[in-house]
């Protein structure tokens, strides 16, 4: 499932009909309520703050290496306080272990 506000960037006619040849489950959030998908909207303020306000991008490929360099960043040598402190790579090698131990995700 995708969530996802209800700009219009996302409900365009392409978008709408990918999701429903792809069979993906969408659910818009209320309109004004950013909250409703607090992780993402963190994410993409991170996002804009540290990579996209700090790099002029002068090519595509350019724009990609950039953008890659601080996703890798961001998923395995930075702690968040929301994983308890662990990076999201630690955190997902974590919970496949639990998964593999006891068969429950955490």
């Amino acid at each position: 499932m995708i969530v996802s506000d209800n700009g219009t960037k996302l409900t365009s006619r392409a978008v709408l009909q990918w999701q429903e040849d792809a069979g993906v489950e969408w659910h818009y959030i209320a309109p004004g309520k950013p909250v409703q998908n607090a992780f993402v909207e963190s994410l993409n303020g991170r996002f804009r703050d540290e990579c996209l306000n700090e790099h002029m991008f002068r090519s595509l490929p350019e724009a990609r290496r950039i953008i890659e360099e601080w996703r890798r960043d961001y998923n395995a040598h930075r702690p968040h306080t929301s994983l308890g402190g662990l990076t999201p790579a630690e955190f997902a090698a974590r919970s496949r272990k639990d998964h593999n131990q006891n068969g429950v995700w955490l």
